[in-house]
């Protein structure tokens, strides 16, 4: 294909492509494996190994233990198991035996409590956002704190918002459109203090940050395999020991009575060759020049007229959003086709929807509007940023336009 016509995909914080070690880990299990896992004869038995396998690689790159994971279809169900998880775990009569998730706050806490309570923030990912908003329906209350400039929660403010009758905090590892990585250490020391559990989200971040339970203090955490090599349709949700969801999906008992539903044993043999992938944190040093490249390309071409969305430095590796001053971003990417990449607006009736992500950060509609994610991968080249920088000089001009492909 010419340089003219060459597809460059920077849209990796959407999904990333299978990775070919994933691949050869699930190729096997295509033909074999059929018995349910769950069964005790010979046929259950590959499928209850490979399970027991991928349980562990997941483990392994979170630093927990196996039976901390349960498998989930993707990182929105996780979130979802999270949130509703604990909801139902406050509302409903207890299981015999199950220890309730907010196992840490005092008899007198718990005998005050109202409406369960939840802490998360104003730039969530919408598999956290709208659960939140389900759940108010059905009569949880729910704070959402707001973020700085740099689209960064102040850990106070999480202090702060913290009641009597809450049952857990989810706060973001990292966000999905402008890369912007909280301070998840930080919150997590707040809430063991009180005793809430708390949530994140790390489908951005695993496979791009260091993501250790116990470093980050995290007791609840979703992955999602799309975003880190691995197949779609499925993701995992860690549970540290001693803190009790209850299930959204009831069913015969699978996952240790955590999440009903035979278990898909394809797309799990592929979830853990990806987490076993994503423990090599090696290439990350190389996407984050590559990134650093495009801005510096960027700036050279547009000066002040190209804004950065996102904190200058605690910010994912692969990810860069920018505001290009006086363009669309919709209309940027509809004339270079050729390039995958997403806006930070959507277009409405002739208008433009500011992200909330951006307006939560103070973004005015002017300067969302010409908003533009590019998130790099591991497959990403430098000739692919060249061809990018090129073809945004082809489209919308800039101090080297003549040099265009």
């Amino acid at each position: 294909m010419s340089a003219s016509r060459r597809r460059v995909y920077l849209d990796y914080n959407g999904s990333t492509p299978l990775h070919p070690v994933v691949r050869a880990a699930m190729l096997p299990y295509l033909s074999r494996a059929y018995g349910n896992p769950s069964g005790g004869h010979w046929a259950a038995r590959p499928g209850s190994e490979a399970l027991a396998r991928a349980r562990g690689q997941i483990a392994g790159l979170l630093g927990c233990s196996a039976d901390e994971v349960v498998f989930t279809s993707g990182g929105t169900e996780a979130d979802n198991a999270a949130l509703l998880g604990a909801f139902y775990a406050t509302v409903a009569a207890p299981r015999a035996g199950a220890v309730p998730v907010a196992r840490r706050r005092s008899a007198a806490a718990r005998s005050s409590r109202g409406a369960p309570h939840f802490v998360s923030t104003a730039v969530e990912h919408p598999a956290i956002v709208e659960p939140l908003r389900f759940l108010e329906r059905l009569g949880a209350a729910v704070t959402l704190v707001g973020v700085d400039g740099s689209g960064q929660v102040d850990p106070d403010d999480i202090a702060r918002a913290i009641q009597p009758t809450t049952v857990l905090v989810s706060v973001m590892h990292a966000n999905n459109e402008v890369g912007t990585v909280q301070p998840i250490a930080e919150i997590a020391r707040i809430t063991r203090d009180v005793g809430v559990p708390f949530h994140t989200d790390a489908a951005q971040s695993v496979g791009k940050l260091t993501t250790r339970v116990d470093e980050l203090g995290v007791d609840l955490l979703s992955i999602a395999g799309h975003k880190l090599y691995g197949p779609k349709g499925v993701g995992a949700l860690y549970i540290r020991a001693g803190v009790s969801l209850e299930p959204f999906l009831h069913g015969a008992g699978h996952e240790a009575g955590r999440r009903a539903g035979t278990e898909c044993v394809l797309l799990d043999v592929g979830l853990g060759a990806a987490a076993e992938l994503a423990g090599d944190l090696s290439w990350t040093d190389e996407v984050r020049v590559l990134r650093d490249r495009l801005w510096q390309g960027l700036r050279d071409d547009y000066g002040d007229r190209v804004l950065l969305n996102g904190h200058p430095v605690l910010r994912l590796p692969n990810t860069l959003n920018v505001s290009l001053l006086g363009h669309r971003g919709a209309d940027i990417l509809a004339r270079m086709p050729s390039v995958a990449a997403t806006t930070g607006s959507a277009c409405h009736s002739g208008g433009d929807t500011l992200s909330p992500v951006l307006s939560a950060m103070g973004v005015t509609t002017e300067v969302g509007a010409g908003a533009v994610r590019f998130s790099l991968g591991r497959m990403t080249t430098g000739d692919e940023i060249d061809l990018v920088l090129q073809r945004l000089r082809r489209a919308i001009g800039g101090r080297r336009a003549a040099d265009t492909a």
